[in-house]
This record gives structure tokens, sequence and C-alpha cells, in this order.
């Protein structure tokens, strides 16, 4: 590891990876028994609404792993390749994180989440498993169902790019430390390595036009799958036993804008127009975040701190 008077490596040229630095998968560690429920003060909406991240993202981050994996045989770009593999020990450490979350945090304040985890570990490795359904591929349909998902994940991770921006400019008054940098950590690293997803799928094949449909159909999805898992939360809470949260209960969308309003959560509507410049035939996720404030957050990150990186 270089000490933090060494400048870091040189970029090593590459035609297909933007990404302006070599990635850095960092260790994390983080002390769940002092974090309440409502790590946001007042605010059990909002708080029980972010803790659905943590149950919605480790399967996918798993299942991420397993397909940059296969994928990188077929990467002929020495950077990328290797902003492929420290991508995938990012992601890995995510998950773990948000795994650790739920089994030391939300399972200690008696929160079930089996259920919902249990849709989510289906939907990767039923539906978009490398035999869907348990139906092998034929031999000549394996690498175009590869980039078909690789396709899925760029849109993904535009996505969480763009909640990265938020959580490291947003501020919650008294928030829980730990998951606040739970949070903070996460987003830093989604700005960080914001363009290795969109930099594979375009070097194994990836089209415009395929991309178009794939964010239409993965940016919706992962909207209804986080408003389906926080109403789960907020199904068991007291406080909220007379509004029968659903995703399918107009309230919960309309609370979803109202906090937002009042600065708890992101707007929807904003999020969306974050969003849509994936559509953009000119889309560049250079332009998505900034390296710097990431890297700024990454180096004072109190787990990473802990962790001894």
């Amino acid at each position: 590891m270089n000490s933090p008077m060494t400048p870091p490596p040189p970029r090593r040229s590459s035609k297909v990876s933007r990404t302006p630095a070599p990635l850095i998968p960092r260790k994390v560690q983080f002390d769940w028994s002092q974090t309440p429920l409502e790590w946001i003060p007042g605010q059990p909406f909002a708080s029980h609404f972010i803790n659905e991240i943590n149950l919605l993202l480790p399967a996918g981050e798993f299942w991420f792993c397993k397909l940059y994996n296969k994928a990188l045989p077929h990467i002929t770009d020495e950077k990328l390749r290797e902003d492929v593999q420290m991508f995938i020990r990012q992601e890995a450490m995510h998950a773990r994180a948000h795994g650790a979350a739920i089994a030391e945090y939300l399972h200690a304040h008696d929160i079930e989440t089996d259920s919902n985890t249990a849709q989510e570990d289906k939907l990767f490795e039923v539906l978009l498993a490398d035999n869907p359904f348990g139906r092998k591929l034929p031999k000549f349909l394996e690498k175009r169902w590869l980039v078909f998902r690789l396709g899925i994940v760029a849109a993904i991770e535009h996505m969480t790019c763009v909640l990265g921006n938020y959580v490291l400019s947003q501020e919650w008054k008294d928030a829980d430390p730990v998951l606040l940098d739970l949070l903070r950590w996460h987003g830093a690293e989604e700005v960080e390595h914001r363009c290795v997803a969109f930099d594979v799928y375009r070097h194994l094949g990836g089209r415009y036009p395929s991309r178009y449909y794939l964010a239409s159909i993965a940016m919706p999805a992962i909207f209804g799958l986080w408003v389906h898992g926080a109403a789960h939360i907020m199904k068991q809470d007291p406080q909220f036993a007379d509004r029968k949260p659903s995703a399918f209960r107009p309230w919960i969308w309309l609370e979803w804008q109202r906090q937002a309003k009042a600065g708890q959560l992101p707007s929807p509507f904003k999020l969306l127009r974050d969003e849509l410049t994936f559509f953009s035939p000119w889309y560049d996720p250079v332009k998505e975040g900034s390296t710097e404030e990431a890297l700024a957050y990454l180096n004072q990150s109190p787990a990473a701190s802990r962790a001894g990186r």
C-alpha cells in the first residue's frame, strides 16, 4: 500500500477505460451495537425508507461479482480488466457490509428480512441466472445473454452513482454516524467506479438501442423494489399500523415526495431527472460525478480508517 506521501501509480493507457485512477478495494468495519432503528431522530418514514437499501443491495451486488467474473475472459483491454477486478472486490465488500447491517442491526431490532431478501435472491438466482429458470441456453446465446445482463448493471450503476452523489451532499440532523458512514462510504465508491460498468458494456458490444430499453426495464424495477421493501419494514413498526404500508397504496409514494420536500429523502422526480441522462446517445459517466469529492470522503471515512484500509 502506498504511503500518503507516495504519488499514485501512473494510469495505464487505455482506449476503453475512462476510470481516471486505479480503484482501491477498502475493507470496512461497522459497529452496529448503538445504532437505533429510527436512525434519523423523529423521522421513522425516512429511516425505514433508507434502511431498505440494506435489504435491496446484497443479492444484487453478489450477482454483479459473479457476472463480471464471467465477463473478465472477454475483456481485451488491460486497464479495463484491472478496473473490473477492483470493481468486483469493491462490490463484494458492499454486499458484505450491507449483509452485516441486516444480521447485526436490523435483526437486533427484531425486523424480519428473510421474506424480502428471498425475493431479491430469486430475481438474481433464477430470472437473471446464467441459465434462466434453470433452462440451459444455446451456446450462441451465452455471450448475448451476458451482454444483456451487463447492460442492466450499467443502468443500475448509473442509478447508484446518482444516489452516491446525493448521500455525499445530504445532511441529516443528528443522524446515527455509523449508518451515515455506511451510506457515504458506499456512495463514494459508487461515484469512484461509475465508469466501469458502462465501459465494459460498450467494450463487449453493447449498443445504444439496447441500452435504452434495458434502462427502461431496470430503473422502474429498482424504484418498485425499493418502495416495496420499505413498506415491508414499515409494516413492522406500530407507528404505521393504521397506514397498512404497501407499494400499491398511493400514500407511500406521496409521502416519499413530501419527505423529499422536507429534506429527508431524495425527490423521486429529481432522481428520475438525473437518471434520464443515461438515455442520451451522448451519455458519459465521467460527467456524472466527481472522483475528487468521492476520494475526499473515502480518505476520512471512519469505517475505512478503523479497518486500516
